[in-house]
């Protein structure tokens, strides 16, 4: 009995050392995040063991809050909720006494987001509205020099929320002849911020602002780059002051040739906590 544990001993410290050993070695996982207004993002590596049940790499609590404010995984709520929370307070407000009916509407969002938010008070109509399932694009524009109206952005909103009382919420728009398409939509940023893209005009001057729901002022401001060509490129650096966390605004615009504002571009980022 005393030979036969003798050889059976080495053999399990041996077993013992190899099963620690395997656990140490990281192997690669891909996985994607997301980019401009829900294009992929490239491909980040998340190491988990090769043996065993795999374990996610932990998240940053920054990136794990901002995620959980997202619609359908992938959008970013601009305005006029800033998370689930205020989507269910309006939601019960609605139900006791009628409250703000025009989250319901989403040529009325787009345009209070154009006017109200943004501070475009010419902007005052929506030209166009085509509503697809749970997304909605509207043509918010303002009175031009003939009959039509002048177009000045193309506002993209998705329902916020479950239910048929969901609202409609601003994620971003679908960029025309000015285009905002740096930082990336949904990057994490820091200040000072570079902020670029392209645009198709004469003498075009573009001003850019950093914006948070229910703040009294931006929290950046420049005015104003000099650009313009046919798809010309322009960009310019922007400092802000936000609290961690947060889903912000980026905002640029154009015009004085007709208006104050005849174009305008948004995107949506995240400062991380």
């Amino acid at each position: 009995m005393e030979a036969i544990t003798l050889r059976v001993l080495p053999l399990l410290a041996a077993l013992t050392l190899a099963a620690a050993g395997c656990a140490g070695s990281p192997g690669g996982e891909a996985t994607a995040g997301i980019g401009q207004d829900g294009e992929p993002a490239p491909a980040r590596t998340v190491l988990v063991p090769t043996s065993g049940t795999p374990s996610p790499a932990p998240e940053k609590s920054g990136a794990s809050a901002s995620a959980r404010l997202l619609i359908a995984g992938r959008y970013q709520p601009l305005w006029p909720f800033s998370g689930p929370g205020e989507v269910a307070a309006w939601q019960r407000a609605h139900q006791a006494d009628g409250h703000q009916p025009w989250h319901l509407d989403p040529a009325e969002t787009a345009v209070a987001f154009s006017r109200d938010f943004l501070g475009f008070t010419e902007i005052d109509q929506a030209v166009k509205t085509v509503v697809d399932g749970e997304h909605a694009r509207v043509h918010v524009g303002l009175t031009g020099e003939g009959a039509e109206p002048m177009v000045a952005a193309v506002v993209h909103l998705m329902r916020y929320g479950s239910g048929d009382q969901a609202p409609w919420e601003v994620v971003g728009t679908d960029d025309t002849t000015l285009s905002l398409t740096t930082p990336a939509y949904g990057a994490s940023v820091t200040s000072p911020l570079t902020v670029g893209g392209r645009i198709t005009g004469v003498d075009e001057s573009i001003r850019l602002r950093v914006l948070h729901p229910g703040a009294d002022a931006p929290l950046g401001e420049r005015c104003c780059v000099p650009a313009g060509g046919e798809k010309a490129p322009w960009s310019a650096r922007l400092s802000f002051t936000a609290d961690p966390g947060r889903t912000l605004t980026v905002v640029a615009s154009t015009g004085g040739h007709i208006a104050e504002v005849e174009r305008f571009a948004v995107t949506g980022v995240t400062l991380p906590e």
